[in-house]
């Protein structure tokens, strides 16, 4: 899947000269937490969150003036910073302006790598340098929850061709068991051997579960047994 199949759209947006005011009413009324902000020429500038409108004068959820060595250690352009955040009337005063985003053909894996590894909670999807669609987290669980469950009841496979999958789904894992330790009988996998953390047991049990045909898995796992010194 792409991020072409799972994005929202059309996209509710902003300008930068929008006020505060609007754009925390749009967010509200469009049950969002985030979106985009453009410029005329429809070019992404910036993105505009709850994020950004949560300290505010207006509720009084300001720093307001802290002790005096809070404010030496932050320095004047932190300082200067939060103030424009805090008090700012539009929404170019406090939208983050380093864009992350995608191109509509991005894989979900890059995606959710993305939203990962920077921290972020959307990301908008563009098609020649234009706008499409935006991707959130939410986007992903719901592609998550659309997808079809494997069939356990499927009888499509005999116990030894569910012992080869197992297997198989196990390989290039350091922490994957050998074939001898994998026993199947009536769709119901067996699983046996010596593991060092409950980390590895519960790894090979979702390995073995996500088989398509298994029906049950039994873990028989166990630690090494650890003699005290004499």
């Amino acid at each position: 899947m792409r991020a072409l199949d799972i994005m929202t759209t059309p996209v509710v947006t902003t300008t930068p000269d929008t006020t505060i005011h609007e754009a925390a009413k749009l967010l509200a009324d469009h049950r969002i937490s985030g979106m985009p902000v453009l410029d005329a020429a429809g070019n992404v500038v910036g993105i505009i969150s709850e994020g950004d409108l949560l300290h505010r004068v207006e509720t009084g959820t300001d720093a307001g003036r802290r002790s005096w060595w809070l404010d030496f250690v932050a320095g004047t352009r932190e300082l200067a910073a939060r103030y424009v955040k805090e008090h700012g009337h539009k929404v170019g005063d406090v939208m983050s302006e380093n864009v992350i985003s995608i191109h509509e053909s991005t894989p979900l894996k890059e995606i959710a790598d993305l939203l990962e590894r920077h921290r972020i909670k959307r990301v908008p999807v563009l098609r020649e340098d234009r706008l499409v669609g935006i991707v959130s987290r939410s986007n992903l669980i719901r592609a998550l929850a659309a997808l079809s469950q494997p069939d356990t009841d499927a009888d499509s496979y005999d116990d030894a061709a569910l012992r080869d999958a197992i297997v198989a789904a196990l390989a290039g894992y350091r922490w994957a068991l050998p074939k001898g330790s994998v026993f199947v009988k009536d769709g119901i996998v067996h699983l046996w051997g010596v593991i060092e953390s409950e980390q590895e047991g519960r790894a090979i049990c979702v390995a073995a579960e996500r088989v398509s045909g298994v029906k049950g898995v039994e873990s028989h796992l166990a630690f090494p047994v650890v003699i005290p010194a004499m």
